[in-house]
């Protein structure tokens, strides 16, 4: 399966983004926590460059919380403030003002040596496409402020967001990288949603899944569908639609609604609490 995504309204954030950074003091990224590297966008770095930067391991209860705690000490010891949330269920969102004014502390420092004192901190965040960014966004401001979606790009322009006296948020569209160098890469944003599915073949895409589960979880596929789990990840979706009754006419089995009904339970953390990378893959 071979990955490319691009829509042009991409291209025109990344531009936009390289418009605004000069009036930030601090970029808050949000990854996936099931997939923390493949989900950030290897351009926010260069972009980044000379600002406070704060990566969000955004819907971890989608992620087994070992290796949360892992990937957060993989960022800090890169260099980054890095903390859990679910933007969804608001766990973690009431330390964010505070996390973001320790990120902001040195620029805070210099602000007030030069007699600069209670500017509110700007900060733009980031995130490849349904990472969350809006729904973080509503969440920290206690409203809807910015559009949401379950679908990868919803977010089309940028828009300022003053949370409180303190701190003033730019809302940006997500934005992926032209192409994926590392198809792995592309796997793995395809499995939690990053991809549109209308352009991938949802049989193949689940059938990788599955043979992922079966080596990483054992026993979870069997658990969930009661089926036999294999090596092979057509067989393992034969049996899911055989046992959830997945049926064409005929009774010939519908493959693709046993491969959508898998990635649905997958992304929506039916099957428990998954991580679909690990940071010694990264060392």
């Amino acid at each position: 399966m071979h990955f490319q995504w691009y829509p042009g309204h991409m291209t025109k954030a990344k531009r936009m983004m390289q418009e605004n950074i000069k009036l930030i003091d601090l970029i808050i990224e949000l990854v996936d926590a099931r997939i923390p590297l493949s989900s950030r966008n290897p351009d926010i770095d260069e972009l980044g460059k000379n600002k406070a930067r704060l990566i969000l391991l955004n819907k971890a209860d989608l992620a087994e919380e070992k290796w949360n705690t892992a990937w957060i000490e993989y960022f800090q010891k890169k260099g980054f403030s890095a903390v859990k949330v679910n933007s969804k269920k608001g766990g973690g969102m009431k330390s964010i003002q505070e996390v973001i004014q320790e990120a902001c502390r040195e620029k805070t420092e210099r602000d007030r040596k030069r007699g600069i004192l209670n500017r509110p901190v700007r900060a733009m965040v980031v995130g490849i496409p349904n990472v969350g960014k809006s729904t973080f966004i509503n969440a920290l401001a206690g409203k809807a402020c910015a559009k949401t979606g379950n679908k990868p790009g919803v977010t089309k322009g940028k828009q300022w967001i003053r949370l409180n006296k303190n701190v003033e948020l730019l809302d940006t569209p997500g934005i992926l990288w032209p192409r994926f160098e590392d198809q792995t890469v592309g796997l793995r944003l395809a499995f939690i949603g990053s991809i549109k599915d209308e352009i991938l073949q949802s049989e193949e895409l689940s059938a990788e899944l599955m043979q992922f589960l079966v080596k990483s979880y054992p026993g979870i596929l069997a658990e969930k569908y009661g089926i036999k789990e294999s090596e092979d990840g057509f067989e393992d979706l034969r049996g899911v639609a055989e046992s959830r009754h997945c049926l064409l006419k005929g009774n010939e089995l519908d493959l693709e609604k046993a491969s959508k009904l898998l990635l649905d339970d997958f992304r929506n953390g039916r099957l428990g609490r998954i991580t679909l990378e690990y940071p010694e893959e990264f060392a």
